[in-house]
Formats: structure tokens, sequence, C-alpha cells
């Protein structure tokens, strides 16, 4: 029971994390110390799609479930859970790195507005 409920965790955890590194920069508009946690998860979830890889929850997720005496899965976890509501059937390596591009250029334009609101602030700070 225990392992299910680990896994279960570490599922809804990697969901959030994926959310956090697409959206994180949303935040980061409201509070910019949140900064030093979104660049390294938005770097982290760019590398991870951009290269094809398999983030390291999948595999503790896919342990977890079979100590629980659940199935595992192959694959990693966009391809489990998200796959068909996020990514178009035949996806290709072409897509991926288009897929992991965007989410860059989403966030430069979020942390361009970053920059605008509180680059701003600062230099109006320094002639006080």
């Amino acid at each position: 029971m225990i392992y299910r409920v680990l896994a279960d965790l570490v599922l809804v955890l990697h969901f959030a994390f994926i959310l956090f590194a697409i959206f994180g920069g949303l935040l980061v508009l409201q509070r910019l110390r949140i900064i030093w946690l979104h660049l390294p998860a938005l770097v982290w979830g760019a590398t991870i799609v951009g290269l094809g890889a398999i983030c390291p929850l999948t595999p503790l997720e896919n342990t977890l479930r079979t100590m629980a005496g659940q199935q595992a899965y192959a694959g990693s976890f966009l391809e489990h859970y998200l796959l068909m509501a996020i990514y178009p059937p035949g996806l290709t390596r072409e897509v991926q790195v288009l897929l992991a591009a965007g989410l860059v250029m989403l966030n430069v334009i979020i942390y361009f507005l970053v920059w605008r609101r509180y680059g701003g602030q600062q230099r109006g700070d320094r002639k006080n």
C-alpha cells in the first residue's frame, strides 16, 4: 500500500514540476525570487524534452509501482500519461525539438516581461 501511495505522490509531483517548468515564469512576474527555482526547472524540462530523454522521476515511479504489485509502463511520463492529450499521434523527433524550443520561447517572452517590470524598478531605485 505504501509503495502505491509513494508512486502516486511521485506522479503528482512530476506533473506539478512539468506545469511549473512550463508556466513558472508567470509566477516570476508576481514574485521575482521564484526565478531561482524556475530557471533550473525550465532548463531541465527543455533539456529532457529536447533530447528525448527520460526524466529520473519516471523510473522512480515505475519502481514504486512494481514494488506495489502494479504494472510499470514503458517510455516517459509524458508518453504514458499525457501524450494523447498534449501531443498529436505520430510524434517525431523534430516535433519534440520544436516543442522544447516553444517551451523556451514562451519563457523568453515571459522573462522579457519580468525584465521590463523588475529591471525598470531597479534602475529607478539606483537614482534615489
